[in-house]
């Protein structure tokens, strides 16, 4: 007798997962062939966990956590890596004649088909999250992938010459291809390869914290560095210098991007790739994190036909991806856009791309120089490192452009301060300065085991001091989707400072800071910190992210 399922969006409706509004708009724009669930994931409306529960009671099909699974090693044998791959299916336990398979589409009947053919065995299949098992085949299709080989073979001897880190089945490549499928199965931002006096540490960053991934012999150096060279066509006879390079490769599927920087330690060169997933350029505003207010002042910043925008905060506080975004919501035929950055991180179609190169001259200011002889309407600066830099970008912009930029400073207010430093006139700055956003990325709370709690007495004491309540907060217990860190991914803060006459008029009598920060008060800007908080309000992140970033005044 057939059994009327209900179907998944109205099971994730039912569960307070996702509105109907959202399930509504996936069907819209999902592609044809596509299934729901997946729609659903690609929007970030629900996880990969949320995702297999429903799943479990949509069709009775067991799901089984793989963190810490207790793996039948010699089951691997059974399925190949490559049919792993491919089918996202991972083999778990052995029963008479049962074969117990976690799968992330348990319906996908040819699979199972295929499966029971090639092994002989019963299927009986259990549903596996998507992050879950591509995990577990990296970890154990290749952790006897020829490492233990790889360290006899490259023994102390052995310099890597250049058939070992050119020939695509060599360990050493192997190893290079192992490590960098790993780091963007966790999704890290960069991957550290750090020499020491009796070994080399592998470490990634995930969710801006630096963590050790693997241990290698010392020995391993030379042919990890002269592999990972070659790959960027960098000079591997050249060990004094740093060095900059980029290689572009297909991960699973994935354009990757990876931005190489060598620098000579005490120990050896050290190595750190930057990780640009070409697959998950945030290139819409509305995904970034901005709060309603905030995206409404900044967007009709950037839509300004003139005037200088600029992004403030340290290094990898997502500076770039605001700006990538600004620039693909900017985007049409209509207009001129020309970037010129250090280095070009992302190519956007539509958009000319110039890359610094100061061996031969091309600087930030004689890049802008150029650029305006070239008819722009919008002009991104990478960078406003210098004087002579933010003095053509003040002109550019009191000349009719649009000109976006970034700055390492603390905060908007500060921004000011220090270009003034820089040695811009203030009566300039003041005509050319249309706003500034402020941003810092915060560990976003994992929505996998996220746990309501009473706010402790400092906690109340930290919203009171901003004239805010707060009454429950949001925090992960800790889970296999995060790591046992209880937060996966990251959210932006946002302080949207937008310049108003009686700033100008401040800025042009050069007033003291303090009247600055009374009309930007006035004039219901949002502070980092305050942004900070309404997100912990909302359950987002927490407070001790908050106050990682942003300080308490």
């Amino acid at each position: 007798m057939k059994q009327s399922r209900k179907r998944l969006g109205d099971l994730l409706i039912e569960e307070g997962l996702i509105t109907p509004a959202q399930l509504q708009s996936a069907l819209e724009e999902k592609a044809a062939n596509q299934k729901i669930g997946d729609a659903l994931l690609q929007r970030g409306y629900i996880t990969d966990q949320q995702l297999a529960e429903v799943l479990e009671v949509q069709l009775g099909i067991p799901h089984v956590n793989l963190y810490n699974y207790p793996f039948d090693a010699n089951l691997f044998s059974l399925i190949s890596k490559e049919t792993a791959r491919r089918n996202l299916i991972v083999p778990l336990k052995k029963e008479g004649n049962k074969l117990y398979v976690a799968m992330v589409d348990p319906m996908d009947f040819i699979v199972i088909d295929d499966l029971r053919l090639s092994t002989g065995f019963h299927i009986e299949t259990v549903i596996g999250t998507k992050d879950d098992i591509i995990r577990a085949i990296n970890k154990y299709y290749n952790s006897d992938d020829g490492l233990e080989e790889l360290f006899d073979e490259l023994t102390p001897g052995e310099r890597g010459e250049d058939n070992d880190v050119t020939n695509q089945d060599s360990p050493i490549v192997r190893l290079v291809n192992q490590i960098l499928t790993n780091a963007v199965v966790q999704k890290a931002s960069d991957i550290h390869i750090d020499p020491q006096e009796t070994k080399v540490v592998v470490r990634y960053r995930v969710d801006g914290v630096l963590r050790v991934d693997r241990v290698l012999p010392r020995h391993m150096l030379s042919v990890l560095t002269a592999r990972i060279k070659i790959m960027a066509n960098l000079d591997i006879t050249e060990h004094r210098i740093p060095q900059d390079g980029r290689i572009k490769l297909n991960l699973e599927f994935h354009p990757i991007d990876l931005r190489i920087s060598t620098l000579p330690t005490v120990y050896g060169e050290k190595i750190v790739m930057r990780i640009l997933d070409m697959g998950a350029a945030l290139n819409d505003l509305n995904k970034i994190g901005f709060n309603a207010l905030n995206l409404k002042r900044f967007s009709e910043m950037i839509e300004q036909p003139t005037g200088i925008v600029l992004i403030t905060g340290p290094t990898g506080s997502g500076k770039s991806s605001t700006l990538y975004a600004a620039l693909n919501r900017l985007n049409s035929e209509q207009v001129n856009i020309i970037t010129i950055e250090d280095p070009v991180e992302y190519q956007m179609e539509g958009i000319n791309q110039i890359q610094v190169n100061t061996n031969v001259g091309m600087t930030f200011a004689a890049g802008l120089r150029s650029i305006l002889r070239q008819d722009p309407n919008i002009i991104m600066v990478g960078e406003i490192r210098d004087k002579e830099t933010a003095e053509i970008a003040v002109r550019a912009s009191l000349t009719g452009h649009l000109v976006l930029s970034t700055l390492h400073t603390n905060d908007s207010l500060g921004t000011i301060t220090r270009l003034i430093d820089m040695g811009v006139e203030p009566f300039l700055l003041a005509s050319s300065l249309s706003g500034i956003v402020a941003q810092r990325l915060v560990r976003k709370v994992c929505r996998d085991c996220i746990e309501v709690q009473e706010p402790s007495k400092r906690e109340i004491e930290i919203f009171a001091r901003r004239g805010m309540k707060i009454d429950k907060i949001s925090r992960g217990k800790g889970c296999s989707s995060c790591n046992m860190t209880g937060y996966k991914g990251r959210i932006a803060l946002h302080e949207v400072l937008v310049l108003n006459d009686d700033m100008r008029r401040v800025i042009m009598n050069d007033d003291s800071f303090h009247k600055l920060k009374d009309h930007a008060l006035k004039n219901k800007t949002i502070f980092l910190i305050d942004d900070g908080l309404l997100k912990v309000k909302q359950g987002l992140t927490t407070t001790e992210e908050v106050l990682r970033v942003a300080i308490l005044e």
